[in-house]
């Protein structure tokens, strides 16, 4: 089967991250079994109640249900896509035009689907010298959960992984992490004509901002070129504290955001 039917068929399964993603998992689990992997699915009930599935197949080992079955390339796409339009009539039809081909996820990730399936069949898998991997998740539309749940499960290492997420159609070797802290401070409240009575939470939260400054500073020495900007970036996006604006400051607290570069402690 050509990457075009292949992607015409997982076009026509809507699987918008509200709905089950269980029609399309069933699909891809067939072709993977017809195709000679093993498939483990794993799946879960989301916050609404609703019946979500990850899915694993793999080639050149023998799976089972052990935790961290370790391969050598692992091909990760997601399931799910986001809402559409009711106006847009044919988008769970896969139509061309001007040399593109458009449908519901055509781009984000149907097509990186259809074309790891095409690329595994175009293979003996029987002459792999390490194990290979598809794997297909749910939910990642609406904050990754999906790939969360099978980083929790520990199903499966990967020593190294393509991932279908389109940038821009621009192959990316690699992407900055991201991580978030709320940084919370107490102090002692009290009438500002006596500080000597209390302790502002707010001057507790500003000396520890100034030294993430001078450390955002120092991270800019640990460059790496492949990076815009080549460096980790820290971010202090929100802060609040204090009651009135003669009271000390009893709380305080602000969130803190980083990028880092790969390898990076």
């Amino acid at each position: 089967m050509s990457v075009e039917e292949t992607l015409s068929e997982l076009v026509a399964i809507e699987s918008i991250s509200s709905r089950s993603n269980a029609e399309i998992i069933n699909h891809l689990a067939a072709r993977a079994e017809a195709l000679g992997l093993s498939v483990r699915h794993l799946p879960y009930t989301d916050e609404r109640g609703v019946e979500k599935v990850n899915m694993i197949a793999i080639a050149g080992t023998d799976s089972d249900d052990s935790e961290n079955v370790e391969v050598e390339l692992a091909l990760v796409g997601h399931t799910d896509t986001v809402p559409f339009d009711l106006a847009w009539t044919d988008a769970l039809s896969l139509t061309g035009r001007d040399g593109k081909l458009y449908g519901r996820g055509a781009c984000d990730t149907k097509g990186f689907i259809a074309s790891a399936l095409a690329a595994v069949e175009g293979i003996d898998l029987r002459r792999l010298a390490r194990p290979l991997a598809l794997i297909f998740t749910a939910d990642e539309e609406i904050g990754c959960l999906g790939a969360k749940r099978l980083a929790d499960a520990r199903a499966l290492r990967a020593r190294y992984s393509i991932v279908g997420e389109p940038t821009s159609l621009k192959p990316m070797r690699a992407g900055k992490g991201y991580c978030i802290a709320e940084i919370f401070f107490r102090g002692r409240e009290g009438h500002s004509a006596y500080p000597a009575l209390g302790a502002s939470a707010i001057f507790r939260a500003a000396r520890l901002i100034a030294r993430i400054e001078r450390i955002a500073e120092e991270l800019k020495q640990d460059e790496r070129a492949e990076f815009d900007p080549p460096h980790t970036t820290l971010n202090v996006g929100l802060i609040n504290g204090g009651t009135a604006k003669n009271i000390i400051a009893g709380e305080c607290r602000f969130t803190l955001e980083w990028r880092p570069v790969p390898g990076q402690d």
